[in-house]
């Protein structure tokens, strides 16, 4: 397959820091932009893809849990006179 030209819209700004990481890694522009968006995916694409896992997990009753209420609540206590011991997973 081949590739496809796309076009972004980046402040000057950005561009100005794409200039220079690209300078220091004596790369075009281009490249750099290709090389940050496949990373991103591909970092994306895992996460949703654990997550989408897990909450399969969940749903099928082969994880054990605990409610984000739960969790909230202890992880608020740490380093509080109060401090909560850690929620039981069901």
């Amino acid at each position: 397959m081949s590739k496809q030209n796309i076009t972004i819209r980046l402040e000057p700004e950005m561009v100005a820091k794409l200039d220079q990481l690209a300078a220091a890694m004596q790369r075009d522009r281009s490249w750099l932009m290709g090389y940050a968006i496949e990373r991103y995916v591909e970092e994306e694409a895992w996460q949703v893809k654990a997550i989408r896992e897990a909450m399969q997990k969940v749903k099928d009753g082969r994880a054990r849990v605990a409610s984000h209420e739960d969790v909230s609540r202890w992880l608020e206590s740490w380093g509080t006179d109060d401090e909560r011991e850690a929620p039981e997973c069901k």
